[in-house]
């Protein structure tokens, strides 16, 4: 049996529009990232786009710069885990019902 190829079309056509908008939703989204119990936060969009850091005076301390660096890091990880389990989410809820043949897929 062969495969339907203008139905596929279709469906690849549609998977590209729902991927561009969850791309623009995405782009708009804004995540936050935290460490040291909201010592540090870090806000980043659903694309990686970092766009923040704010420390309070209580995390910094000249003697142990270590920690500051490990909590900066921390809310960085924290994060991108927000903005990757967001793209997930949207990409999901956009493209979820889209069959697509074998090899085709993501």
């Amino acid at each position: 049996m062969q495969p339907d190829l203008n139905r596929m079309m279709q469906e690849y056509a549609k998977m590209q529009k729902g991927m561009e908008r969850v791309q623009n939703e995405l782009a708009e989204a804004k995540v936050e990232g935290t460490s040291g119990g909201g010592a540090v936060k870090v806000t980043c969009t659903g694309t990686f786009d970092f766009r923040s850091v704010k420390i309070n005076k209580e995390a910094v301390d000249p003697e142990d710069v270590e920690t500051l660096e490990d909590l900066v890091l921390t809310a960085i990880k924290d994060a991108c885990n927000k903005a990757q389990e967001l793209g997930q989410k949207k990409m999901s809820a956009s493209l979820g019902n889209i069959q697509l043949p074998p090899g085709m897929g993501f």
